[in-house]
């Protein structure tokens, strides 16, 4: 069965193009290996472990453009129901200001185990502005990196 329009091709449902690019598929990747790396995974017994720099921010880094992907693929396929919503900047700012106002200034005040560190602030910022450039584009017109 060729494509129908419906997204399906060979009777199979295909993942939506949002979550099928490239920067989010390989963020996905990168975030469930240092989350395996967070726990002593045996699955990754042997593997090198990242750089300091690596293992302190590329997790934050990731953050942003992976949940507001989701968030952008959840808003046109559930709410405004139009292929070309794009999140507008003050959405993705006002996420950033969140994220660096709770996760590095609020509750670290409230639990030990929490650090506050402006390094990881960056790295949010970055994270948007990567969300922003290549991710945040109206359905079929997403540039590869």
């Amino acid at each position: 069965m060729a494509g129908d329009g419906g997204g399906r091709m060979s009777g199979r449902r295909r993942l939506p193009a949002e979550l099928r690019h490239p920067l989010f598929v390989a963020g996905m990747a990168i975030y469930l290996v240092l989350i395996l790396y967070k726990t002593g995974s045996p699955l990754i017994a042997g593997w090198p472990r990242p750089p300091a720099l690596l293992r302190a921010h590329l997790a934050d880094a990731l953050a942003l453009p992976l949940l507001l992907t989701l968030e952008l693929w959840g808003l046109r396929r559930y709410y405004f129901r139009r292929p070309a919503f794009v999140l507008p900047p003050s959405w993705v700012f006002s996420t950033w200001l969140v994220f660096s106002l709770w996760f590095e200034w609020l509750l670290p005040r409230f639990d030990a185990r929490a650090t506050a560190d402006w390094g990881d602030v960056l790295a949010y910022a970055l994270g948007g502005l990567v969300f922003g450039y290549w991710l945040n584009r109206p359905a079929g017109t997403e540039t590869q990196p």
